[in-house]
């Protein structure tokens, strides 16, 4: 499968979900996963809200790194579809809060509310929060049992979006 496939893959997955895994970790190095709903301006860049105070906003106040997992948790067994990514993340800054505001909730079909500039403003408790991916993956597509058609192979493996 060419790399531009694989793109479109990465952007299907993105498209069918609406929750994603969030791994972060404090500052003393421990990890934290948690389910966000989110909304992409494209595969590598991911927005969600969250309360200031819970436990994945405090981590990424004491460390930007992120990585994440978008994955459909309805899927039989051996029909897994799923991108990895790796990068950072933080609070949106005042002055983007806009531009990120057309992109958080995502369209309308997907279930999220709007969110205004003042719902993601001191003094709410809430905040709109911006992973930007540096390096991308998706699960590799086949069918149980048979080998992928990028690879050959007839294991559970990534492909690196580019």
């Amino acid at each position: 499968m060419p790399g531009d496939d694989f793109d479109a893959h990465a952007r299907a997955l993105i498209d069918q979900n609406t929750y994603l895994v969030l791994g972060t970790v404090d500052g003393q190095g421990r990890p934290w996963t948690t389910p966000v709903y989110f909304a992409a301006q494209h595969p590598r860049e991911f927005f969600w809200m969250s309360n200031v105070d819970a436990r994945h906003s405090r981590n990424l106040r004491a460390r930007a790194s992120v990585s994440l997992v978008v994955f459909d948790s309805t899927a039989a067994v051996g029909g897994a579809r799923a991108l990895y990514a790796a990068g950072d993340a933080a609070e949106v800054a005042p002055v983007d809060l806009a531009s990120a505001l057309r992109v958080y909730p995502g369209p309308a079909r997907r279930g999220g509310r709007r969110v205004t500039a003042d719902d993601v403003s001191e003094p709410a408790p809430w905040r709109l929060y911006r992973a930007v991916v540096t390096d991308l993956w998706v699960l590799c597509p086949r069918e149980l049992g048979m080998p992928c058609a990028a690879h050959s192979r007839a294991d559970d493996h990534r492909a690196r979006v580019t």
